[in-house]
């Protein structure tokens, strides 16, 4: 799921319009996992808005998460992050692409809750070493890009992630526009 996958209107037919989701998604996962892939595809396919909570975040400070990190620390992007997530509600056929750590802060996951359907997308950590194996951007992973450190901290962030789950899908193996319409499928039984 890396950049190249990403849509053009060519490769994407529109058989799945029959399913029928009114409400918000938020993805969430750990970095690589394909949060902002799959964002795309749900704008480009369903016609869903698209809001990225790193990218506002970079868009409103104007510095990289990397910097803010480096500069004021985790707890100050968090802050940044929670005034983020918050500023969606009110929001309609909008998916929210969340920065791999959104769901650390238990007020994050009440905002996403209250205004989205929350889907977890997981992808093993040979994976997520694969897609991210050439980005430089994200501090949680220098001096940690191998296979055992990745499975480390995604094991720390585990029960968070499926505790604030209300959709779990595995994007090992799996075209984006399968992706798309399971979690499009299971956000229609549960609305």
């Amino acid at each position: 799921m890396e950049n190249q996958n990403i849509i053009s209107s060519e490769k994407y037919d529109r058989k799945y319009d029959d399913l029928s989701f009114s409400g918000n998604i938020a993805l969430i996962g750990f970095m690589g996992t394909g949060k902002t892939t799959v964002c795309n595809a749900l704008s480009h396919i369903y016609g869903m808005d698209v809001v990225d909570a790193d990218a506002d975040i970079e868009r409103k400070t104007g510095m990289r998460i990397n910097e803010i990190f480096e500069q004021y620390g985790e707890e100050h992007f968090r802050d940044l992050e929670t005034q983020t997530l918050g500023s969606y509600e009110g929001r309609q056929n909008t998916v929210i692409s969340c920065g791999g750590g959104a769901v650390l802060r238990h007020r994050n996951v009440e905002i996403l809750k209250r205004i989205s359907r929350v889907v977890l997308l997981s992808a093993r950590p040979k994976t997520v070493l694969f897609r991210l194996k050439d980005d430089d951007t994200r501090p949680k992973l220098r001096g940690h890009k191998n296979t055992a450190d990745i499975a480390s901290m995604m094991a720390e962030r585990e029960t968070q992630y499926k505790n604030a789950a209300d959709i779990i899908v595995d994007t090992d193996g799996k075209s984006i526009p399968e992706i798309c319409r399971e979690i499009l499928q299971n956000a229609a039984r549960i609305q």
